[in-house]
C-alpha cells in the first residue's frame, strides 16, 4: 500500500492511497464467503453455491466496497500516526479517477482532508468584555405580577370597557344572528381595541368578522358553521355588546398561597412580591447570560483568527447532506455555519486544554430546570421535586434532548472558564437598550 499526501489550499490536503490485491484480498474473500453462506439460489442448497458463481455475481461490488474501506481506514491510520487533526470527515476528492473493478487489481483512491488549524489563544486580564444586566423596573414587575395572577383570578361583570376586557356580543348581518359570541380584547392591539374603549352594554357598531377574527377556524367557531361554509357568508355584521367582563385578581390570602404555592415556599404578600422579582431576575439573567455568550463567541473567534479550509468545508457539507442542498444554498448560509463551526471548535479546545467536565448531577439539575420552566408555562410554578426528577430523567434518556443538555452545559463551562481569565465589567441597562444590543448580535 502506498500513501502520498499533497498540500493544497491552506489547511487542506489530498491523500492518495494506492491499494494492491494483497491489501484487500483477505477482506474480499471473507465477505464473499459470507455471501456464499447466505445465498439463496435456485438449484443449490444453502451454503453450497459454487464460489465461482458467487464471485461472478457479487465479486465486483465486494471488491469496490472492500478496497475503498481498506483505503479509507488507511487514511485515518495515517492521520493519527502523523498527528494530523482533521475537521469534519475525509471525503472523496473531485480529482478521483475511474476504477476498473472488472479487470484491475491495483486502485488509487484520492481523499480530501480538512486540517484543523492550530489554536494559539492566550487570554489575560487585558482582554475586556462587558456583562450587561437588565434592570428590573416597576412596569416589568407589575406586568409579570399581573400575568402570574391571571392564572388564579376570575372574570367579573363590568359597566364599561376600559382596556382588555372580555366581551359577550350578538352578531347580526340580516341573514344570520349569533348570540353570545366572544370578543377578547386582550388579544388585540391598542389600535384594534380603540373602537370599544369607553363603551357600555348596548353599544352597537359595524364590524367585518374577517378582521375581528383572524383565522378561519376562529370565524367558523364563532359563527357556528364549518370552515367550508365561510365563503358564502356576508362578513359585514352589526355587533352589539351584551356583557362586559374584566379580570379580577385573586385576594392574596391563605387560600391563594396554598393553591399557587403548594410547597409552602410563599405564604405572605411580602414573600409573593419578592418571589415575582426573583422570577424576573432568573429570566433576565438567562437573557444576559445568552448575550454574554454571544459576545464571548464573537470575541474569541476574532482574536483566534483561525484560517479554516472553507472550500473543503463547503464540499464536505455538500457531500454529507447527499444532495439535499445545492452548492448555492450552502454558499448562502455558509458564513453563519462557519461562525458556529469555529465556535464549536474553540469550545473543544478549552474543554480539552482546561479539562472541563459536566457531571451527571449537573445534567440532571439542568434537565430539572427545563422541566420546571415547562411546568410553569402550564400554570404550575412550584411543581413537586419528585415530578421534576421524573421528567428530567425522561429528558436525559432521549438521545437528542440529552445531547442538547450536555452541549449547553459545556458551553456554559467554556464561557465561565473564559470569564475567569479575562476582565469582565458588569453594567445595568434598560430592557430597550438590551434588546438593541441583542438584535445587533
Amino acid at each position: 500500500m502506498k500513501i502520498v499526501r499533497e498540500q493544497r489550499e491552506e489547511n487542506a490536503s489530498l491523500v492518495r492511497v494506492t491499494v494492491e490485491e494483497a491489501d484487500y484480498r483477505e477482506a474480499v474473500d471473507k465477505e464473499l464467503r459470507e455471501y456464499r453462506r447466505k445465498a439463496n439460489i435456485p438449484g443449490f442448497r444453502p451454503g453450497m453455491v459454487p464460489m465461482g458463481l458467487v464471485r461472478k455475481m457479487y465479486g465486483k461490488g465486494v471488491l469496490a466496497e472492500q478496497s475503498y474501506r481498506t483505503a479509507s481506514n488507511a487514511v485515518f491510520e495515517y492521520l493519527q500516526k502523523e498527528n494530523i487533526d482533521y475537521l469534519g470527515d475525509i471525503i472523496p476528492s473531485e480529482e478521483q479517477g475511474d476504477f476498473d473493478f472488472e479487470n484491475g487489481t491495483q486502485f488509487e483512491f484520492v481523499f480530501e482532508v480538512g486540517e484543523a488549524p492550530a489554536i494559539a489563544l492566550e487570554l489575560s486580564d487585558k482582554d475586556k468584555l462587558t456583562y450587561h444586566r437588565i434592570a428590573i423596573d416597576k412596569k416589568m414587575h407589575d406586568d409579570y405580577r399581573a400575568n402570574f395572577l391571571r392564572g388564579y383570578g376570575r372574570l367579573v361583570d363590568a359597566e364599561e370597557v376600559t382596556s382588555d376586557e372580555a366581551l359577550t356580543v350578538t352578531l347580526d348581518n340580516g341573514e344570520m344572528n349569533v348570540a353570545d359570541a366572544y370578543v377578547g380584547l386582550i388579544s388585540m392591539s391598542d389600535e384594534e381595541r380603540k373602537p370599544f374603549i369607553g363603551q357600555k352594554v348596548g353599544f352597537k357598531t359595524q364590524v367585518n368578522v374577517n378582521e375581528l377574527y383572524k383565522t378561519p377556524s376562529q370565524r367558523a367557531a364563532v359563527l357556528q358553521v364549518k370552515e367550508s361554509e365561510l365563503e358564502g357568508i356576508n362578513p359585514e355584521f352589526t355587533l352589539e355588546i351584551t356583557k362586559i367582563r374584566k379580570f379580577a385578581e385573586p385576594e392574596l390570602n391563605e387560600e391563594f398561597f396554598k393553591m399557587a404555592f403548594p410547597m409552602g415556599n410563599v405564604t405572605s404578600e411580602a414573600e409573593f412580591e419578592k418571589f415575582i422579582d426573583e422570577r424576573i431576575a432568573q429570566e433576565l439573567s438567562r437573557e444576559s447570560d445568552y448575550l454574554f455568550t454571544l459576545q464571548v463567541r464573537d470575541y474569541l473567534i476574532e482574536k483566534a483568527g483561525l484560517k479554516m479550509p472553507e472550500a473543503f468545508l463547503k464540499r464536505w457539507l455538500y457531500t454529507i447532506n447527499e444532495g439535499k442542498f445545492t452548492m448555492e444554498q450552502i454558499e448562502k448560509d455558509f458564513d453563519q455555519f462557519l461562525k458556529m463551526f469555529t465556535w464549536n471548535y474553540l469550545q473543544k479546545h478549552f474543554i480539552k486544554a482546561d479539562n472541563l467536565t459536566v457531571s451527571k448531577e449537573e445534567a440532571t439539575a439542568e434537565a430539572k430546570a427545563l422541566a420546571a420552566a415547562q411546568f410553569a408555562q402550564y400554570g404550575m410554578p412550584s411543581a413537586p421535586d419528585n415530578m421534576l426528577e421524573e421528567y428530567a430523567g425522561r429528558i436525559l434518556a432521549d438521545k437528542e434532548q440529552g445531547q442538547k443538555v450536555y452541549e449547553k452545559l459545556y458551553e456554559v463551562k467554556v464561557v465561565e472558564d473564559v470569564k475567569s481569565k479575562i476582565t469582565v465589567t458588569e453594567k445595568a441597562v434598560s430592557a430597550d437598550d438590551f434588546a438593541k444590543m441583542a438584535k445587533e448580535l
